[in-house]
């Protein structure tokens, strides 16, 4: 596991907080095809995520327009229904830009 480090700001991130449901037949299969497939995107630059009670996914992107064409892709529409009718009890999605970045590594 490693925290996506190699990035040159200005960038975007987009920042998906979730609590899924109960009924999570299909899901991993679904998020692993949606990973993959964000990664043959224009503009996509990494993703970070981590999932305990609530699920936190934040995925870079150079433009606001790579993020409008990964949202309009329709294999994510149609994953993005799914989370809707089954796997999500609620999500909120945030679109931010990242001006300065610092971190640390031992």
């Amino acid at each position: 596991m490693k925290i996506i480090t190699n990035l040159k700001p200005p960038y975007y991130a987009v920042i998906f907080t979730t609590i899924i449901s109960e009924n999570l037949h299909g899901y991993k299969e679904t998020s692993e095809k949606m990973e993959a497939l964000a990664k043959l995107q224009k503009g996509y630059l990494g993703i970070d995520s981590a999932r305990n009670e609530i699920g936190i996914t934040v995925s870079y992107w150079e433009t606001l327009e790579d993020i409008v064409a990964w949202k309009n892709n329709v294999d994510h529409t149609e994953a993005r229904n799914l989370g809707r009718e089954k796997w999500y009890k609620t999500y909120q999605l945030r679109i931010c830009k990242v001006e300065r970045e610092y971190g640390f590594e031992r």
